[in-house]
């Protein structure tokens, strides 16, 4: 970076994209490169940075000091992405007490953060011309109740709220500040919610909590998960037709609800979305009842079965996944890169279709959390194509038992392409395992 800093002056430079930094460095470059600074101070209205990411470690000071310099040194800063990455796991949490927090000049701001109090600070007024928020939020739990969340919010038009962790506060924190919005023009959400003494969420409990208080709304995009405990007897659930029903409101649009019923767990799961699916990061899916387990039933739940923008799937479930399940799923998602698969139940059809399935672009399989019948559903390259495969995580005792201890040809193919294999159990890697995966 300081070589093409210093080969020329750049008058006609608004825009910065500074990736894939450690904080410590990037920090570095804020704080001692003089050119830098000074294309930030006079002149840069738009900045992304991307951070490193640090799942490993405890967060670090130094991001939110970082977020905290870039605001002070950026007197033209109208538009800042930091750490709002899909592939990263950065998340900022911020020293609430600090007077330098804040900018009269940012418009919009995309981040992710920790905690929801981290949401609400930068909704308290520090940022007084932000019109688009754009957050993604680690988990949404207790906050510290130092933070007003009633004042109204007449300068936002556009927020988009992703938490993908199960959140028991959606009534008592997301609702009251989305209400706040009054002159909301654009609201995108991406929440999973438990609720053990309420019905599901549906089209009409949204209007009433949260699209009548935003009259001038024009657009609303949505992907909600509902996660309910039935042991309470006094509450009669909706079933699929009636949430479906519920959303006739012009302002839903199109509209897709499928509910899964978990005898064992004693729960259900109401999931809701719009149409057409335009989240990229992620998507859960669980397998329907066996006897709804055909192509047909897969349209209607999906509304037509492609979700072309959805690039990371979670699939779980009591009952197995099949191989023709997974057939539909490769069509229906053609653009997937990382699957992680939660099934410890194994598969009933041992006599798979012939059919090749094929994931063009999947990158990472998680299978830690699967039975060993999944590794041989994904790693038998007559079952299943996986031609851009790089990372896989699985169970030591999976893989020897689908690769016949290192040995079968039916899995050589994909397991030599790997760049990336994690075994969470120690393990001693017998002499043909390097062999057998060549680039690790």
């Amino acid at each position: 970076m300081e070589r093409v800093l210093h080969t020329n002056n750049y008058p006609q430079l608004y825009s910065i994209t500074l990736m894939d930094f450690s904080d410590e460095a990037l920090f570095n470059y804020l704080t001692n490169n003089t050119i830098l600074r000074k294309l930030l101070n006079e002149q840069i209205t738009c900045l992304t940075i991307d951070v490193k990411n640090k799942p490993k470690e405890p967060f670090s000071e130094t991001l939110w000091v970082t977020f905290t310099l870039i605001l002070s040194l950026c007197k033209q800063l109208s538009k800042l992405s930091f750490c709002q990455f899909d592939n990263r796991s950065t998340f900022c949490t911020f020293d609430l007490s600090s007077t330098n927090f804040k900018s009269s000049t940012l418009t919009e701001l995309k981040i992710n953060v920790e905690t929801f109090d981290d949401c609400l600070s930068l909704l308290d007024g520090r940022f007084n011309c932000l019109s688009t928020l754009i957050i993604n939020i680690e988990i949404i739990s207790c906050t510290s109740g130092t933070i007003d969340n009633t004042k109204k919010l007449p300068k936002l038009k556009h927020f988009s709220l992703i938490s993908y962790p199960h959140t028991f506060l959606y009534d008592n924190l997301i609702i009251p500040l989305l209400q706040r919005m009054i002159n909301l023009e654009e609201l995108i959400l991406h929440l999973s919610i438990i609720r053990s003494n309420k019905n599901y969420i549906d089209g009409i409990q949204l209007y009433d909590d949260i699209l009548i208080y935003l009259p001038r709304l024009n657009k609303f995009t949505f992907n909600i998960y509902t996660n309910v405990d039935k042991k309470n007897v006094g509450i009669v659930f909706s079933s699929n037709e009636d949430i479906q029903r519920s959303f006739k409101r012009k302002e839903y649009g199109s509209v897709a609800s499928h509910i899964e019923i978990f005898t064992r767990e004693n729960q259900d799961k109401c999931h809701n979305y719009s149409l057409p699916y335009e989240f990229k990061s992620r998507c859960h899916i669980y397998s329907l009842p066996h006897q709804f387990r055909t192509y047909h039933f897969l349209n209607n739940s999906f509304q037509g079965g492609i979700f072309v923008n959805v690039q990371s799937l979670v699939m779980t479930d009591f009952c197995p996944f099949e191989h023709n399940f997974f057939k539909t799923i490769s069509q229906s998602f053609p653009l997937l890169k990382k699957m992680d698969i939660m099934n410890k139940e194994p598969q009933k059809d041992k006599q798979k279709s012939l059919s090749l399935i094929k994931f063009s672009y999947l990158i990472y399989l998680d299978l830690q959390s699967a039975h060993a019948d999944y590794a041989e559903q994904f790693l038998v390259d007559k079952y299943c194509h996986l031609p851009c495969l790089l990372n896989l995580n699985i169970h030591y005792e999976s893989l020897v038992l689908v690769t016949n201890n290192f040995t079968k040809d039916a899995t050589r193919l994909t397991c030599s392409k790997l760049t990336s294999l994690r075994i969470n159990e120690p393990f001693v890697p017998p002499k043909n395992f390097y062999q057998y995966f060549p680039l690790l």
